[in-house]
């Protein structure tokens, strides 16, 4: 999708280790890996991670450990150690401060960076990226998966794309090209009210909210909302 001299601009990263504590899990301990690994304990208790063997029985994180269990009777189920996925999430984000003090955690797991500033220095967005993967996975022996935009809504998006383990940069002159295809949920604030809402209005893609005028989503959703989704739609 990206050609070389359209990406200076792309320097905003979203950074999301893959299955983060299922896969320190399996870092720590080698026999777990090749087999359906799944944090969480107690029968009462919910999914905090699984990894990508465990997702293809539709295992997903917030479940219910008990269902979990009735999905993938065979899988390992690994008792959550928080204090180990905040060590190993200081040093993911020292090597994020290594590259950038622009550096937004949002969770142990999850960053945006940005690396205009380091452009000169270190390479364009994805060159950046390259090496930030290089570094966790050479130092964490986790891998994590990067999107390379002009936005953080678009960076995120783009990491979505990337996962697992993957790369993916959307330059600002394909913006549009990335953002129209995607269903309506992919943007940002646009929860089940909102979706049924708009695919009411006969409204399932991005690119339909985007050729809608922006008074008439204003009226079906709320001034606020209306503008915030028309925007998003444009990605501005």
């Amino acid at each position: 999708m990206s050609t070389e001299p359209t990406e200076g601009t792309a320097t905003i990263l979203h950074v999301d280790m893959d299955a983060f504590y299922a896969s320190v899990a399996e870092r720590d301990d080698p026999s777990l890996r090749g087999k359906a690994v799944v944090v969480g304990a107690g029968a009462r208790g919910v999914v905090l991670s699984a990894n990508y063997a465990a997702r293809k029985y539709g295992i997903r994180a917030a479940m219910p450990v008990g269902r979990a269990k009735r999905m993938a009777p065979h899988a390992i189920f690994v008792t959550p150690d928080h204090q180990r996925y905040s060590e190993v999430s200081a040093k993911v984000m020292e090597i994020f401060d290594s590259f950038t003090p622009l550096v937004e955690p949002i969770s142990l797991d999850e960053a945006f960076l940005d690396v205009t500033g380091a452009r000169k220095l270190l390479g364009t967005g994805r060159e950046i990226a390259v090496e930030i993967r290089r570094q966790v996975e050479a130092s964490e022996g986790i891998t994590c998966s990067v999107g390379v935009a002009t936005s953080k809504f678009v960076a995120k998006l783009a990491t979505n794309a990337a996962k697992p383990d993957g790369l993916f940069v959307v330059p600002a002159d394909h913006v549009l090209e990335f953002l129209h295809p995607l269903p309506v949920g992919a943007l940002w604030g646009v929860g089940a009210k909102t979706e049924e809402q708009l695919k009411r209005l006969g409204l399932n893609t991005v690119r339909e909210v985007a050729h809608t005028p922006e008074k008439t989503l204003q009226r079906a959703l709320g001034k606020a909302t209306g503008e915030h989704l028309y925007a998003l739609a444009w990605g501005k």
